[in-house]
């Protein structure tokens, strides 16, 4: 008969195979993959809010004394944002301008309007979901007709309602314009460049002892990526080329009118937006890498109106000289 096959023996000393290791180096791996993935998935997709002060911190010197013994009224015209959708009662950006709430943090305790202006009245005429046509021809006309001992102070947010609406779900038109391409838009954004001066000078005309107009650009929740569609909205491929031309067209006006001053919101919220926890994005903080903006993505949540009555008291306190 033929020889059986023989087994090969292992070489004397050495330890026999062992086939669980290299399953338990697969389950490693599995895991780090896993693991990694579950990385990127929270820091892609969460956003959380964070908690205490936020934005830049406002010099506490120019708060010290009375700004001017005038009476001062101040006036608040636009969107949701000036009207404070999303935040607790005196927790909106206009109402901390004017006063500190009771539980403010201790950077900001005595730094606000009411501090400095004695002689402070004020009335907010901003309402949500406005577009800036209705800002011009609505809400204008009943800022209050001041007398010349009054000086007015101004502040105001609006276009982004122009931009945003109707959120893809109707064809682009003016002041709704979302999906539209450049130039498209471009007859609507020059419609919005003469709105603005409507809006100035019809404003200057209410306060013949003159008036300190405090407008805000337009923030960009995507952080400057443009991938709008991660939130749930159609794809826009010209819609930062849109929101660009609708904050020059901001910014043309301040620089115009040396009564209206930049409030730049669209800098301050960069790296506060969907990219908010990604270290590897062109804008992230790391020292607040949370979400300033509320459910709806399109408005700020309190912290983010904490960073924006930051904005305005800095621009405010730079005119504060002018008022002796």
């Amino acid at each position: 008969m033929p020889d059986k096959p023989q087994l090969e023996q292992p070489a004397a000393g050495s330890a026999p195979p062992r086939p669980g290791r290299r399953l338990i180096r697969l389950l490693a791996a599995g895991v780090v993959l896993v693991g990694a993935a579950g990385l990127y998935l929270h820091l892609t997709f969460s956003l959380p809010v964070g908690n205490g002060p936020a934005g830049s911190a406002v010099a506490r010197t120019a708060f010290t004394h009375p700004w001017t013994t005038r009476p001062v009224l101040l006036v608040g015209l636009g969107d949701s944002v000036t009207a404070g959708f999303g935040a607790r009662r005196g927790y909106a950006y206009f109402d901390r301008l004017i006063a500190n709430p009771p539980d403010e943090f201790p950077d900001m305790k005595g730094i606000c309007l009411s501090a400095v202006l004695p002689n402070l009245r004020t009335t907010n005429l901003s309402v949500s979901g406005t577009i800036s046509i209705e800002h011009a021809q609505n809400q204008l006309p009943h800022v209050p007709k001041a007398d010349a001992q009054t000086l007015g102070f101004v502040v105001i947010t609006t276009g982004g309602n122009d931009v945003i609406h109707n959120y893809g779900r109707t064809p682009p038109r003016r002041e709704a314009m979302y999906g539209a391409t450049l130039e498209q838009a471009k007859p609507w954004i020059e419609e919005f460049v003469h709105r603005l001066e409507t809006v100035v000078s019809g404003l200057e005309s209410h306060f013949p002892g003159g008036c300190h107009i405090f407008l805000a650009d337009i923030y960009d929740p995507t952080d400057g990526a443009g991938d709008i569609a991660r939130t749930g909205f159609p794809a826009w491929p010209d819609g930062m080329k849109v929101l660009d031309a609708y904050n020059a067209a901001i910014k043309d006006c301040a620089k115009k009118h040396a009564r209206v001053h930049l409030v730049d919101f669209h800098e301050a919220f960069l790296g506060h937006g969907i990219h908010c926890r990604q270290p590897w994005a062109r804008h992230y903080d790391r020292k607040d890498p949370h979400y300033w903006y509320y459910t709806n993505f399109e408005d700020p949540n309190e912290r983010g109106y904490d960073a924006i009555r930051r904005l305005f008291l800095i621009e405010m306190a730079k005119v504060s000289e002018d008022l002796k």
